[in-house]
């Protein structure tokens, strides 16, 4: 592609046209400035909402993974690997995860989360390179993340991990008419154009968190890390933690804060296997049993049932 036909390609991504309801952004004072953009932001819960079929589809993708000892593996450049990064980093202390269950790739490197590496996100065979390294294969879903839609890194990532057999979904901001890549599921929020001309570490960043804390959160949900709408295999490795933690049995059992701690103690530090003992009055033995037979979910392991 030359550079003029590149030059029109930009020019025609719903990631880059111009706002009308912005265009005085430059003379508005502050309170009008906040204003405008915060009217802009709550238009993009209702643009994920209207992809919920979409996002739901991805989820039985993930979780399909999940139970088959697969991951799932953010891609993307920029704001957009960075998102996925972030999402990725957060599930070992909120669900007890392995580090390698959910894994965020961006273009550049972990440089880039801090600092934009130039050019990264141009380097289509990095992308591709990079699922070679991850050995993905059947058992993974991958997910791009790319506003634009045409992000060479992430294109070639995802089309690499559909030729190694790997579940894929992508996540866009660009109309689903215009979506032509070769995936499982696309995700395409359509937030329109940013307050700032293609700042899309905006709406359509924001649109792209809101996706991505709804695919982990549902997954890891449909795998028994939660019960009712509490974590229960969080890792208490900070005091914040370590009490929430010691609450989530107070709550779940109707226990007190020093019967909390001391559960939690006997249960090897595991809430799900403290919160079994208690209301199962069992032996930690018999709540892991228990928990190994539901398949981790702790309304199974109590014969209340599991998620439908």
């Amino acid at each position: 592609m030359d550079d003029r036909a590149r030059f029109e390609e930009f020019a025609r991504l719903a990631t880059e046209q111009r706002n009308p309801r912005t265009m005085d952004l430059d003379t508005l004072d502050v309170p009008e400035l906040l204003a405008r953009i915060s009217a802009e932001d709550r238009t993009v819960p209702d643009a994920v909402a209207k992809e919920l079929e979409h996002i739901a589809r991805a989820v039985e993708h993930i979780v399909a993974s999940f139970r088959s000892g697969g991951r799932l593996v953010y891609v993307g450049a920029g704001t957009s690997g960075r998102l996925g990064v972030l999402d990725a980093s957060e599930c070992p202390p909120t669900f007890g995860s392995e580090p390698d269950q959910v894994v965020g790739v961006i273009a550049g490197g972990y440089t880039a989360v801090v600092r934009a590496v130039e050019g990264a996100e141009d380097r289509a065979d990095h992308g591709a390179q990079a699922m070679d390294d991850l050995e993905v294969g059947p058992e993974d879903t991958i997910v791009g993340l790319a506003a634009s839609r045409r992000t060479p890194y992430v294109v070639s990532a995802i089309a690499r991990a559909r030729s190694l057999g790997a579940r894929t979904v992508y996540v866009t901001c660009t109309p689903r008419e215009e979506f032509t890549l070769e995936v499982d599921v696309a995700i395409c929020p359509v937030v329109g154009p940013e307050v700032l001309m293609g700042s899309t570490r905006m709406k359509a960043g924001t649109a792209q968190k809101l996706v991505c804390n709804m695919l982990t959160t549902a997954s890891f949900v449909r795998v028994g890390k939660v019960f009712e709408n509490m974590m229960v295999d969080l890792l208490a490795n900070s005091q914040k933690l370590v009490e929430r933690g010691r609450r989530t049995v107070m709550t779940a059992t109707g226990c007190d804060y020093a019967a909390a701690g001391h559960a939690i103690e006997a249960a090897g530090k595991s809430v799900k296997v403290a919160i079994v003992m208690l209301k199962a009055r069992c032996s930690r033995a018999d709540a892991e049993r228990r928990l190994a037979a539901a398949d981790g979910f702790v309304r199974g392991a109590l014969g209340e049932g599991t998620a439908p």
